[in-house]
């Protein structure tokens, strides 16, 4: 019996009647992770990692129903053996592993193979069917080790600071904004914007450690900012409260800086590729130690990525989803700048 379908409303778990990470409302919604694009409103019964749960809450609504596991910690729903293990995306997110009579279905939702210092790293998990992003899915795209990408943040606030520039980086306030807070941690204040503040609460509350950060609003005193490490969602690059920092040194991190560097935004000093997705080794070897026998590609890069697995011998299909919309990235970045 084939165990996973795609449908108009996401990928449909066939003997276990739900869905993982499903784009309009259904009964039953297995989550990988927080973001938008893989966490929607309506769904009747949600069920997440534990350290999701408040996140969910916090960027959904309170009042959804909402059932946790802990990593390899399973749960049989309709006699599907369903287990949760480490993506290394952001906080709380996870790999789907599906078992049914034998067969292994694993989904990724998003992830990172590369270890950071604040995810559980990124476990491999062994499957007849692997389900996989590619939103780094080019040859391109390479991520420097984290203490290699540690340093040159480093070097780029000092040497702000030293000329009396006030260091603003940004980040998506869930996921992103928690990595560059760890990795400029120690080097001074930092403040972070409303919408970061009210992740890292929902983050905290699942009794998760974040470094200490201030928060900032709009009505700031600029002497008190001057020369410190401020962190902006995406949404207020341009915005009345980014021109109210003095002397702003302003920078994005992301994982396109890569490739095409500030030039993507206008009026940025620098770039810097601090990406929350696995770049192509990471696609390639989370691909291999699956051992597959078949593996879907959901998103971003899809028909480079098969094309190559299909060309080494791994048998290799693109499906159409919604995750990865740039369009609800767009608002989502717009509600954090008004937030």
């Amino acid at each position: 019996m084939k165990m996973i379908k795609f449908t108009k409303k996401g990928i449909y778990c066939i003997p276990g009647k739900f869905y993982l990470d499903p784009w309009l409302p259904v009964e039953y919604a297995i989550i990988s992770h927080g973001h938008a694009d893989h966490a929607r409103w309506g769904m009747k019964h949600y069920l997440c990692h534990t350290h999701t749960k408040n996140i969910l809450k916090h960027r959904i609504s309170d009042d959804i129903l909402v059932e946790t596991l802990g990593y390899n910690e399973p749960k049989t729903i309709n006699g599907v053996r369903v287990s949760f293990h480490p993506a290394g995306h952001i906080i709380g997110s996870a790999q789907i592993r599906l078992e049914h009579k034998g067969k292994v279905v694993v989904f990724t939702g998003d992830y990172k193979v590369k270890d950071d210092y604040i995810t559980t790293p990124f476990e491999s998990v062994k499957c007849h069917e692997f389900i996989t992003e590619s939103t780094f899915g080019l040859p391109i795209y390479k991520w420097l080790p984290e203490k290699v990408l540690q340093q040159q943040l480093h070097d780029w606030i000092l040497q702000n600071k030293a000329n009396n520039r006030t260091s603003v980086l940004f980040g998506y306030s869930l996921g992103k904004a928690q990595r560059i807070m760890k990795l400029v941690e120690g080097l001074d204040e930092i403040l972070v914007h409303n919408a970061i503040y009210h992740s890292n609460n929902a983050i905290e509350s699942s009794g998760i450690v974040l470094p200490k950060t201030t928060r900032l609003d709009g009505y700031f005193n600029k002497a008190d900012v001057q020369n410190k490490i401020i962190i902006m969602p995406p949404g207020l690059l341009g915005s009345k409260m980014l021109t109210r920092v003095p002397n702003a040194a302003t920078a994005i991190c992301s994982g396109w800086m890569q490739v095409r560097g500030n030039r993507r935004w206008r009026g940025v000093d620098a770039g810097f590729a601090v990406s929350d997705h696995a770049d192509w080794d990471g696609l390639l070897q989370a691909v291999k130690e699956s051992e597959a026998e078949k593996v879907y590609v959901t998103h971003g890069s899809q028909a480079t990525f098969t094309k190559y697995l299909n060309k080494i011998g791994i048998k290799a299909q693109e499906v159409i989803t919604e995750y990865g919309d740039n369009e609800l990235e767009a608002a989502e970045a717009k509600k954090e700048a008004i937030t």
